[in-house]
């Protein structure tokens, strides 16, 4: 007997073992196409290449360079109360809790359960419940269950790692919202720094008209002027108070935009005064750039968390393609009669254990459907991720540009404010002494506040490349030091037993 139940099992096991090869799907040849742009295989511009090697990385609070301690004070309100960053925090904690959801499926799974029932049982001549007929008595069970996945083929942790792998990635997403952040502040306040000192240069400009507007009412006075003169002294008064008034506007609106990126209401931002940094300050930017530090900026490191988070989903895909294998078992206690906790003494204890087994032979094409949508999730990861290094590359290389085009316009436009101011101060002279009219007084007098406004327009987009390029380069969140390794990025490769099955 021992030897006939030998034979059938050995007849069985040889069964499920050729059940479970033909069952196995084969992938029909289905893979990933994508390959990741190595950093340094990038072609680098003459403004990169230039770079000299010894120069800093931005440093964490690198708007402290502006020197104003008012913008630093509306940096760190904006970083604590904005609502953007409270939802990148957010969708962090969501993430890092899916990842904790993924994890527990590798974890052995305890379940209890529990019922306590009063049953009435009824008088049936066919079916009946004998000698219970007519009786009402506790049926009761008590059950505890548990299941552990062995994860033979790495299903469960390719699907942890995947969940890991996106949380890493909304972190990466919430220093991109956190630098966006800083950058939007720093550029608004720059942009009232700009609208201030244009408001001083109308302002100048109509002290100046009005200057005019007395010598020429003088000179009238004095019979060697003319109505003409005056009512030409009188003309552009109007339009420079309009100019006054839109600067006035200009200044609240930002002052506006600047309470709302920090969370604030406009009550708030009315708070703000004039801002202290200097529109000429010089700054201390980096002038080392190689290609291998893009992933220094957290856009790069989150395109590369994705990547890896798509390697994994192949993974678990690939997975599929094989029998699933849990262990599973419970421990049980039931009885139908006697008092209302009877069923928890050792005579009613019932139990079970085995390994449960599920299969994969026909599924319409689902498997293989799953695994292309794998692989080509990881070619979008991998086009997206080299497309945001080409990109990084680009802006930094157009900071590098406009930061270099910047210093030489501000030496031009202080030339021509300086050639501009001399014009003006000649021919206030002329006209005070006659010798000209004041239609060439309004021309220099134009031309100097035309020079002037420019000039400032120039230091104001040299503190916003500055502000640019800083951001181009990672913004000093040292996001790089949370970046997945290259065979992190690359799915496993295809099991030898489905590369069989294709063929």
């Amino acid at each position: 007997m021992p030897r006939r139940i030998s034979r059938e099992l050995k007849t069985l096991s040889v069964w499920a073992l050729s059940l479970a090869i033909s069952g196995c799907i084969g992938t029909g040849g289905i893979a990933p196409q994508g390959k990741a742009l190595p950093a340094n295989s990038l072609a680098t511009d003459e403004a990169i290449q230039s770079a000299a090697r010894d120069a800093r990385w931005p440093a964490a609070q690198w708007w402290q360079a502006y020197g104003d301690a008012q913008l630093n004070h509306w940096v760190d309100l904006a970083v604590q109360g904005s609502p953007s960053m409270a939802m990148a925090a957010a969708r962090v904690r969501q993430a890092r809790a899916m990842a904790g959801i993924a994890e527990s499926a590798e974890s052995l799974q305890i379940k209890g359960d529990a019922t306590l029932k009063r049953h009435n049982w009824p008088t049936d001549q066919f079916y009946g419940p004998g000698e219970l007929a007519n009786s009402t008595t506790w049926d009761n069970n008590a059950a505890l269950g548990f299941s552990y996945a062995l994860d033979l083929w790495g299903r469960e942790s390719n699907a942890s790692e995947r969940a890991v792998d996106l949380a890493h990635m909304s972190a990466a997403e919430a220093r991109l919202a956190q630098l966006e952040l800083q950058n939007n502040v720093v550029r608004a306040y720059i942009q009232l720094s700009l609208h201030y000192a244009q408001r001083d240069i109308v302002l100048a400009t109509l002290k100046q008209q009005e200057q005019i507007l007395e010598l020429a009412q003088r000179r009238l006075a004095g019979g060697i002027g003319t109505h003409f003169e005056v009512s030409q002294a009188q003309t552009p008064l109007p339009e420079t108070h309009r100019q006054l008034d839109a600067l006035d506007e200009e200044i609240a609106l930002a002052r506006n935009q600047i309470a709302a990126l920090a969370g604030k209401g406009p009550g708030t931002g009315a708070q703000l005064q004039r801002p202290s940094l200097s529109l000429a300050a010089p700054l201390k930017l980096p002038s080392a750039l190689p290609a291998e530090l893009l992933g220094q900026r957290p856009d790069v490191v989150a395109s590369r968390w994705q990547v890896a988070a798509q390697a994994r989903g192949i993974d678990v895909a690939h997975a599929g393609f094989y029998p699933n294998v849990d262990l599973v078992g419970s421990l049980g206690y039931m009885a139908t009669g006697g008092g209302a906790l009877e069923f928890l003494t050792g005579k009613k204890l019932n139990y079970n254990v085995g390994p449960a087994i599920s299969l994969p032979i026909f599924d319409g094409g689902r498997l293989r459907a799953e695994l292309g949508e794998a692989a080509a999730g990881y070619d979008i990861a991998v086009a997206h991720y080299n497309q945001t290094l080409v990109n990084a590359l680009k802006n930094i290389s157009d900071q590098l540009i406009r930061r270099e085009s910047m210093d030489k316009q501000a030496g031009f436009a202080a030339e021509s404010v300086a050639s501009a101011q001399k014009t003006y101060d000649i021919a206030m002279v002329a006209f005070q002494r006659g010798l000209t009219d004041y239609l060439n007084v309004l021309n220099a007098q134009g031309m100097l506040l035309r020079q002037q406004q420019i000039q400032q327009q120039v230091h104001a987009a040299r503190l916003s490349a500055h502000a640019e390029l800083v951001t181009a380069l990672g913004g000093g969140l040292e996001a790089g030091r949370d970046m997945p390794k290259d065979s992190q990025t690359r799915p496993g490769e295809t099991p030898a037993a489905l590369t069989l099955l294709d063929h």
